[in-house]
C-alpha cells in the first residue's frame, strides 16, 4: 500500500464508496434506502429479456428460432446476449449514459453481469468497442470501455485493449444495415500479440443490426482470437423466420 500514490488511493477509496452508496433510483428519483441503483417499481419495469431469443445473436424474438436478421446474415461473433430490449426505459438508460450520464455504467452493469457470469465465464479477458481520439474528446468519454473495466472487475477477468478504430465513421443511428456494414468495412485493427488463442468477450452499451459487433468480430479472428463473445445492455428486437425453416437452413 506504501508503493502506492496517494492520489490513487484516494481515487481508489472514491471508487469504493460510489460503488456502494446511491440515494436516488437511477431512473425516477425517488429516494432508495439499501444503496440499490433502481427502486423496485422501476426495476421491475426495465424490458429485461424474459422470453424467446435468437440462439446467436441473442436479440428477443417473437417466436423460437433464429432472427431474421441472422438469417440474412451470420454475425462474425460466436455468441452475444443482452439484458434488456432496447424500448422503453432500457433505451432510455443507455441514451442517457451515452449523452452525458457516464455514471450510469454501474447501473448499466447491475444488469449485465449476471450475464457475463452465466454464458461467458470461459471468457480469457474483456474488451471494449474502440473509439477514435476525436469522438472520444467530442463525448468527453468512452462509454464502451466504462462497461467493459466494469464487467472485468466484476468477473475477476483482465481488461485489455485489443483493437484501434483507425478512422471515423459517419453516425451509424440514420444508416440502413447494408449502409452500416459498408461505414465500418475495415475501420477496425485488432491487436495480434493480446488476443491471438484467447477467447474475447467485447462489452457495449447496445446492439442495432449487429454490425458493429460483425466487423469487430472478424478482426479479432483474424488476428487470431478462437472466440468473439458480445456482451451489451440492450438489442434491438427482431422477427423470426418459421423454426422448421431456420433449423433446416442455418443448423444453429
Amino acid at each position: 500500500m506504501k508503493n502506492i500514490p496517494l492520489f490513487e488511493r484516494i481515487r481508489a477509496a472514491m471508487r469504493r464508496y460510489e460503488d456502494t452508496h446511491n440515494y436516488t433510483c437511477d431512473v425516477c428519483g425517488r429516494e432508495v434506502f439499501g444503496n440499490e441503483r433502481l427502486c423496485r417499481a422501476c426495476a421491475e419495469a426495465l424490458p429485461l429479456h424474459r422470453g424467446e431469443i435468437c440462439p446467436r445473436c441473442g436479440r428477443s424474438v417473437a417466436e423460437a428460432g433464429v432472427c431474421m436478421e441472422c438469417r440474412r446474415s451470420l454475425p462474425a461473433a460466436d455468441k452475444m446476449r443482452s439484458a434488456m430490449d432496447h424500448e422503453g426505459e432500457g433505451a432510455r438508460l443507455v441514451v442517457r449514459f451515452k449523452t452525458g450520464e457516464k455514471y450510469l455504467f454501474r447501473t448499466l452493469a447491475d444488469l449485465m453481469a449476471p450475464l457475463a457470469a452465466r454464458e461467458f465465464s470461459d471468457c480469457d479477458l474483456v474488451t471494449s468497442v474502440p473509439m477514435t481520439a476525436s469522438a472520444r474528446r467530442k463525448r468527453g468519454y468512452d462509454q464502451s470501455r466504462l462497461l467493459a473495466e466494469e464487467i472485468a472487475r466484476r468477473s475477476g477477468k483482465p481488461y485489455a485493449v485489443c483493437a484501434d478504430k483507425t478512422r471515423e465513421t459517419a453516425a451509424q443511428k440514420t444508416l440502413s444495415r447494408a449502409e452500416r456494414e459498408r461505414n465500418l468495412k475495415g475501420c477496425f485493427r485488432a491487436k495480434k500479440k493480446t488476443v491471438a488463442g484467447k477467447i474475447v468477450l467485447v462489452a457495449d452499451d447496445t446492439m442495432t443490426t449487429g454490425s458493429t459487433a460483425s466487423e469487430l468480430a472478424a478482426a479479432l479472428r483474424r488476428a487470431g482470437a478462437t472466440k468473439v463473445y458480445f456482451l451489451t445492455a440492450t438489442s434491438v428486437p427482431q422477427k423470426t423466420l418459421p423454426p422448421a425453416f431456420s433449423e433446416r437452413q442455418s443448423g444453429v
